[in-house]
């Protein structure tokens, strides 16, 4: 007997009626960008171990899934080695490739070796997989989509404003309430500053970012954990616990950051983004959010999370400012910043909201029903017809029994069905079943298209 087929765990099969609701969030998704004068690139799966190793951190290290060299790759190891059974030096002799862990590092690669061809300041935007070796869970996957917009080749914060601005558009026409939280890197290196811990800013932001999932007593253990002071962890506790308006908790901040200049530039450049995206009249809450720290190490500015208010999931939008990403390639001095929409988990919430518009899900929204080879061949030119004017239309193609054609089309919730048998090809007309009502009219195949673009 056969063996049962599976998928490995964390990534998911996605039905037709799935897949219209993945591109109705892809293609709102790309429609904004295309607004803001995004283009779009792709780039490989793949990528050389060596462009993706130590750009996440540590803990990001651990998820990068590696690829296993084709070929002999026993030949180049001693006996020794393999006794050793130390996974990751092995891994590094077995593997010189493995799967995009996100697109951000794969797109700084990409300006560094096209950078002739590119003209500055270069906004890009991307739609496709990546993959990480993280434990799945709800709302985690280990193959997921991100659709990513940066602009490289820049220092203005009017780039901040401009992504915030399209996170608010694309929430907006999804229908989804969030509340967008903004932080700078600044900000929390010159806190690290004045509780006397420079040195364990990154410590720090990893263990802050956690707040929302393992709470403040666990955050506070897994600082000590890390060699920070009690009396630095004491200092830290009113600031990452601050409250207020975002002008409050900014008038706040001047006053405790006074003696770090890094952390005053935090706060003014913060200042400026929520002041400029205020006077827009955002439709969605902007929140400062001295908890957010978004752990991954190239962060160097200001950095944006992006939750939903009415369903308990994770992050749904993430990104912020890296001044230094294309250095590590050997090229230095290009700033950028990015956003990511994280498309999966955008698709749980609409699903959880029921927020998808009817058209956005039904495909096909006329089936001409089969009676015969005469009747088809005459169904086949109105079809051609219906089909040269936009409208999604299909024959069944057996002249099977009435009762599994029309089941055909319950079961895709097809609107219209388009019946032709010799009283319709004599008067050369079809007579047009409305699904959803039981309502039949005896129609020209001008009047079928009008009656279906309506």
């Amino acid at each position: 007997m056969a063996a049962k087929p599976s998928i490995p765990k964390g990534t998911r099969d996605f039905s037709p009626v799935e897949m219209a609701k993945r591109n109705y969030i892809f293609n709102t998704i790309r429609d904004v960008y295309h607004l803001y004068g995004f283009q779009q690139i792709e780039t490989p799966a793949m990528e050389m171990l060596s462009t993706l190793m130590g750009k996440y951190g540590e803990e990001g290290d651990k998820l990068l899934f590696k690829i296993q060299n084709s070929g002999d790759y026993f030949s180049g190891l001693t006996d020794e080695e393999l006794l050793s059974r130390n996974a990751a030096k092995l891994a590094s002799k077995f593997c010189e490739k493995g799967l995009r862990y996100d697109l951000t590092v794969p797109f700084a690669r990409y300006v560094v070796m096209h950078r002739d061809e590119i003209t500055f300041p270069f906004k890009r935007y991307q739609i496709q997989p990546v993959w990480r070796a993280d434990r799945p869970q709800k709302g985690r996957y280990r193959e997921f989509y991100q659709c990513d917009a940066d602009v490289v080749g820049s220092d203005s914060l009017l780039n901040e404003v401009e992504l915030m601005q399209i996170v608010d558009t694309v929430f907006t026409r999804f229908g989804i309430r969030v509340c967008i939280k903004i932080n700078n890197r600044k900000i929390l290196t010159g806190i690290a500053e004045i509780i006397g811990e420079v040195d364990k800013i990154v410590d720090i932001t990893v263990a802050i970012d956690k707040l929302d999932k393992i709470g403040l007593d666990n955050v506070n253990a897994e600082l000590k954990e890390k060699g920070i002071s009690d009396e630095a962890i004491a200092k830290l506790q009113p600031i990452i616990l601050l409250s207020g308006t975002n002008e409050e908790k900014l008038a706040t901040l001047k006053e405790v950051l006074a003696g770090s200049e890094i952390g005053q530039k935090g706060v003014e450049e913060s200042e400026f983004i929520l002041k400029t995206l205020s006077a827009f009249g955002l439709k969605n809450e902007l929140e400062l959010d001295l908890t957010l720290a978004r752990g991954l190490n190239y962060y160097t500015g200001a950095i944006f999370e992006v939750k939903a208010l009415d369903v308990q999931i994770g992050s749904i939008t993430g990104g912020g400012r890296y001044d230094n990403l294309t250095g590590v390639f050997g090229m230095a001095g290009v700033s950028g910043v990015g956003i990511s929409f994280g498309a999966d988990r955008i698709f749980d919430v609409l699903n959880q909201l029921d927020l998808y518009p009817k058209e956005a899900v039904n495909s096909t929204q006329l089936l001409f029903i089969n009676f015969g080879e005469k009747e088809a061949a005459f169904s086949l030119n109105v079809l051609a017809q219906v089909r040269a004017e936009g409208i999604r239309a299909e024959i069944f193609p057996d002249s099977s029994k009435m009762k599994k054609q029309m089941g055909y089309a319950n079961a895709k919730n097809i609107p219209f069905v388009a019946l032709v048998g010799e009283n319709e090809m004599n008067e050369n007309k079809v007579t047009l079943k409305n699904m959803e009502t039981g309502e039949q009219t005896l129609v020209s195949a001008e009047e079928l298209i009008q009656t279906l673009k309506k």
